[in-house]
């Protein structure tokens, strides 16, 4: 399959699977992602940009994963499942979820119940298939698949509260574990198995429609992980398992006392000596995945904001070192010239600056960031933009275009209300426009820039308010839940975009 290239002038769509339509409460890799990929081809777009699709844990939230290489088993399609022969059809009937948003724990507890019936009707037909699988994945699917079983046998808790020999590690213990757990165990491979037969397809059907795969890896992982709990050693722990540092940024933008995001620093020192075989191994299952991969945080991978381990914010860090072009060097040694975006927002220094360069990645350009008070805003201006980069009218992390403009600043907000009442006059200054399409105006001047590639949320080509924000920094709660309402994404919707697209010329010449 040959992938999508960056570096051609292009556009697409940022919309993460959980959001797509669909009758169970959560959008998955079944008939609807395929009509929207469709739709997205058939509009000239040339990519399809998600948010991580990895195992989420607690808040639901992708950048917080209870493993950096397993999929979210809530993406697996039950009628996919169906057509295996492995789900009746009247077990197919759901209760009435919410249409705009996702219920996760009823959500969980309804694909779970509907898993477990269809791993029940596996039987020996699936043994030899899941057992190569589980052969091919071997250097990460065992512990992530023992972790889940484990921490069910534990009640829940968190490794750390495990019983000593589990949390410890001890080797006999894990091996009479696996003993007595493994029908749990196998129920997990399982899960892993189907996520991979279904991205499989939707991803070929992707590469048949001439539609490039966007995927994200969070820089950090979930203290709560398998990876953590299996790899202590090469993370910067106390004797017990707790972080001794966590991570985190210092004040900015989003919040006044920085973003605490808790995660465990890496020890790039004994990740250096092992030749980042775990991060290698990270990239590789990305790029298994994804024509593309955004790199979260790339500022960490020069240095990140170290915090002792019990702060209450993020102002009382440090800046540490990361590991730099060594990582990088040998990751392309190892894996071939694979496809990075650089996400280099926040406190980018010339020596980020530099890094990114020097590896050629392309940045990120974020249009809500091109008109404030910020010295730096008139740097974000479309007509500053280099080719090597990626516009985004806002990411995951920002307010909707709509929800930005019309903020009239609040003293919980990111501007007061003078400051958000000049960020309206410089851009319709800028834009010359009255400000009643602003979503399509922001989108105009994303495609119209010189940057190779143009995303747009699908809550922006929607035109929707705050009410469709995808994640807020710095908060925990009702993050992560927006979905697209069935047809919203309507023909009028679609061919104002592909007409934008050809004026802009980035329209796919394969499909002129």
């Amino acid at each position: 399959m040959r992938p999508m290239r960056l570096g051609i002038r292009s556009s697409g769509v940022l919309l993460h699977p959980t959001s797509l339509p669909g009758r169970f409460g959560v959008g998955d890799l079944g008939s609807e992602a395929l009509r929207f990929a469709e739709r997205l081809a058939a509009c000239g777009q040339s990519w399809w940009q998600m948010l991580p699709v990895v195992d989420p844990g607690e808040g639901a939230s992708p950048y917080s994963a209870v493993s950096a290489f397993a999929g979210n088993p809530l993406l697996i399609g039950l009628e996919g499942l169906a057509e295996q022969g492995l789900l009746r059809r009247e077990e197919l009937e759901a209760p009435s979820f919410p249409a705009d948003r996702v219920d996760f724990e009823l959500v969980r507890r309804f694909k779970r119940e509907r898993f477990a019936m269809a791993f029940d009707r596996l039987g020996a037909s699936g043994g030899r298939a899941l057992d190569e699988f589980s052969e091919r994945n071997a250097s990460w699917l065992g512990d992530y698949a023992l972790f889940l079983s484990l921490r069910e046998a534990q009640g829940g808790a968190a490794w750390t509260d495990w019983d000593e020999e589990f949390r410890s590690r001890r080797p006999e213990a894990l091996e009479r574990a696996r003993r007595r757990l493994a029908q749990g165990i196998r129920f997990h491979v399982f899960l892993q198995y189907q996520f991979q037969l279904q991205w499989e397809a939707l991803r070929k059907a992707c590469a048949e429609l001439g539609l490039g795969l966007i995927g994200d890896i969070p820089i950090f992982v979930s203290h709560d992980s398998a990876d953590v709990w299996s790899l202590p050693e090469i993370f910067q722990l106390e004797k017990d398992g707790s972080p001794s540092v966590v991570a985190g940024v210092p004040p900015d933008y989003f919040s006044e006392t920085g973003q605490l995001w808790g995660n465990p620093l890496y020890r790039w020192d004994v990740l250096r000596e092992r030749g980042y075989d775990w991060w290698i191994l990270r990239f590789k299952t990305a790029f298994d995945r994804f024509d593309a991969v955004r790199l979260d945080h790339f500022i960490g991978f020069h240095n990140c904001w170290e915090i002792p381990a019990g702060s209450k914010t993020a102002e009382n860090g440090r800046w540490e070192p990361g590991p730099g072009d060594d990582l990088f060097e040998k990751a392309r040694a190892a894996l071939g010239p694979v496809q990075f975006i650089a996400e280099d927002l926040g406190m980018v220094t010339d020596a980020v600056r530099s890094l990114r360069d020097r590896l050629g990645f392309p940045g990120l350009q974020v249009l809500h960031f091109s008109f404030g008070a910020d010295p730096g805003a008139p740097g974000y201006h479309p007509e500053q933009f280099p080719k090597n980069s990626v516009v985004y009218t806002g990411t995951h992390d920002n307010d909707t275009t709509q929800g930005w403009f019309n903020d009239a600043g609040a003293p919980t907000g990111n501007r007061t209300e003078r400051e958000a009442r000049a960020e309206q006059a410089v851009l319709l200054k800028y834009l010359g426009t009255d400000g009643r399409e602003i979503h399509w105006d922001l989108i105009r001047h994303a495609w119209m820039s010189a940057a190779d590639t143009a995303i747009v949320p699908m809550q922006d080509l929607l035109g929707l308010g705050s009410e469709a924000r995808m994640n807020v920094p710095a908060t925990v709660e009702g993050n992560w839940s927006w979905r697209l309402r069935e047809e919203a994404f309507d023909d009028e919707i679609a061919e104002r975009l592909a007409r934008l697209t050809k004026e802009a010329g980035r329209w796919p010449s394969r499909r002129s």
